[in-house]
């Protein structure tokens, strides 16, 4: 998973990362409201971790922010000093799904943050992946349309799935690439496009079979499942 985290101090900022991190989650740290804010504008990212006292922008304002920029359904939590039971409230009735106060346990924190993960996408848990008539078998990394077996390579087939476990999201180029290619790998934009291409060829994602896989320009990619009738 990709996840946001803005932390000023550079000692806590480093530990929130390496805990989150060793579970495998890629981690981009902002030391400031304002920095997250620009990221998000050209990023997508799956859970924010946010302290509330940064420079420029508070969380709270980030938090205000996101809740009118970002879906909803991307978690938010609190990692922060401030633990009046007025902040508290105030951050979870403007849309904050966890709050912990600092210092926080190592195993306390990974343990709420895949909770959230958990409930936010349960797509990426299931051992099967169902969508119409498109099948996904994470265990043999087989897919079948219609039950025809469809021949994939593994980035392709990671491509795919990462792309149906996201229905309906705007997925940035960077959160792609970090899903399917890994964070220390930079490849051409090139190469991810004819990947792109060549999935919407071999699994007919187009809307008249339920599907729409839209580039977004200077973005990334969604793909949408359709209503009958070819609407989204």
């Amino acid at each position: 998973m990709r996840i946001a985290i803005l932390e000023d101090e550079p000692d806590q900022a480093a530990l929130l990362k390496s805990c989150i991190a060793a579970a495998g989650h890629d981690c981009h740290v902002f030391a400031a409201g304002g920095a997250l804010i620009k990221a998000v504008g050209r990023e997508s990212f799956d859970l924010f971790v946010l302290d509330w006292q940064v420079p420029d922008l508070s969380g709270e304002e980030v938090l205000r922010w996101l809740r009118k920029h970002v879906p909803t359904s991307v978690p938010v939590m609190f990692v922060t000093n401030r633990d009046s039971e007025q902040d508290i409230v105030a951050a979870l009735e403007q849309g904050a799904d966890e709050y912990m106060k600092k210092p926080v346990g190592q195993s306390e924190l990974l343990a709420r943050v895949q909770a959230l993960l958990r409930r936010a996408y349960p797509r990426q848990l299931a051992e099967t992946l169902d969508v119409d008539a498109v099948h996904f078998d994470l265990k043999t990394k087989g897919i079948t349309v219609s039950g025809q077996s469809i021949e994939l390579t593994q980035k392709e087939f990671d491509l795919a799935l990462f792309l149906f476990q996201n229905l309906g999201r705007l997925l940035s180029r960077g959160h792609i690439q970090e899903a399917v290619w890994g964070s220390t790998v930079e490849i051409p934009s090139r190469t991810m496009d004819t990947h792109v291409s060549r999935i919407r060829t071999k699994l007919n994602l187009r809307p008249e079979f339920g599907f729409k896989l839209t580039p977004i320009y200077n973005y990334g990619y969604r793909l949408e499942h359709l209503a009958p009738g070819g609407s989204a």
